[in-house]
């Protein structure tokens, strides 16, 4: 039998799966108003769970403060709502998401907040698009899904010569490879149910601000839109985040592999990878990453419905999966997926057509993701 009086002293972070937490007397509820940072009182406001995960993703992107979110989704609009209000105007690169751009173009214009969405080849220029209440650029260190890469130090140049704040989605790279804010970035914001969590059994986000002033802008909008994160996810997260480093290696190294076997075959027109010396920005990933290129590819096949289909079905363990970023290789098809909601000239503009795939590469041995995925080739 333990003995009761000896301290506990948990190596893991234990799960404080609790949605209030108590107080002896109103001496000490007063004590929580009047430093609440060191405190708890609602999990809504703060739990020990998403403040470890907070603060693990604050030390990796180097920033001066953190909130972890509901989803990518909600750390998009929290990063968002950290500079903008009725009135504002935002300027988004045009390779994005395909959920920030409905965010951006539906509902944040219903919040009264105009979108301008600027073509990547004038984003280095923005004396065009901005208006006097322009008050942000949203980026994304590589674009989904066809792997753009945006030089950070210069785009952050280019917002302080406009005077308008720098929001970087980091999710594809990870801090691993890319920190913006030491580039000059103002706020990074991730979908941690991406590479951060890294197994494909969380849905979580996180804001991550240069200046405390914004960083407790961030929490105020997670606080009062109820978009905080549930204990056991932010637990999940912070035990995923453990293994980033040796992940997104791996990651990386097999992404590599797989592009320069992709590019070499006769079946595959185009592929989409910053570690390829064939990519336009490659020497720019090649400074900006450290020498990594990330897990996530794109290549572009025969662009008919029936060409697609055969290839997906001659996949025997890959599965088709409209995520990424998992440590089991998956891929996905932006047209039909992550991008259909963008109307079919912008699709095309971009070069989304149906022949794309993307693929997430995971941590497997390559030989036998290679061997799997020359198969489903001839098979169109």
């Amino acid at each position: 039998m333990s003995n009761s009086s000896s301290p506990i002293k948990p190596k893991v972070t234990p799960i404080y799966q609790t949605s209030v937490f108590t107080f002896e007397d109103l001496t000490e509820l007063e004590a929580y108003f009047d430093q609440p940072s060191e405190r708890y009182m609602y999990t809504r406001y703060s739990n020990p769970n998403s403040n470890e995960l907070a603060e693990e993703v604050n030390k990796l992107e180097g920033g001066d403060g953190a909130v972890v979110t509901s989803s990518g989704m909600s750390a998009i609009f929290t990063a968002i709502m950290v500079f903008c209000k009725a009135g504002d105007h935002l300027l988004c690169a045009e390779e994005i998401y395909g959920g920030s751009a409905v965010l951006l173009s539906q509902e944040l214009n219903r919040l009264g907040i105009e979108v301008t969405f600027v073509p990547s080849d004038n984003i280095y220029d923005l004396s065009a698009y901005c208006k006097p209440n322009t008050r942000v650029l949203l980026a994304e260190t590589m674009s989904n899904p066809l792997l753009r890469v945006f030089d950070i130090r210069r785009l952050a140049q280019t917002c302080q010569k406009q005077n308008i704040k720098l929001i970087i989605d980091n999710t594809f790279a990870s801090p691993v490879i890319t920190k913006p804010l030491s580039l000059g970035a103002d706020v990074v914001i991730h979908s941690v149910t991406k590479y951060l969590a890294g197994h494909s059994d969380v849905t979580a986000g996180v804001v991550v601000a240069k200046g405390e002033e914004h960083a407790k802008r961030a929490r105020q909008v997670m606080m009062y839109y109820g978009l905080n994160l549930s204990p056991f996810d932010s637990w999940l997260a912070v035990r995923g985040l453990k293994t980033l480093r040796l992940r997104i290696k791996q990651h990386a190294s097999n992404a590599l592999a797989i592009a320069t076997f992709l590019e070499n075959h006769p079946k595959v027109s185009r592929v989409y990878y910053p570690g390829l010396e064939s990519h336009p920005e490659h020497e720019l990933a090649s400074q900006q990453g450290n020498g990594l290129y990330g897990g996530m590819l794109s290549f572009v096949i025969q662009d008919e419905e029936a060409a697609v289909n055969s290839f997906m079905q001659a996949l025997k363990t890959i599965p088709f999966a409209p995520s990424l970023a998992g440590v089991t290789t998956s891929f996905s098809h932006p047209l039909r997926t992550s991008h259909r909601s963008l109307n079919p000239e912008k699709r095309e503009q971009l070069g989304i057509t149906m022949g794309v795939i993307r693929l997430s590469v995971g941590v497997e041995e390559p030989e036998e993701l290679m061997e799997e995925l020359s198969a489903a080739l001839e098979a169109i």
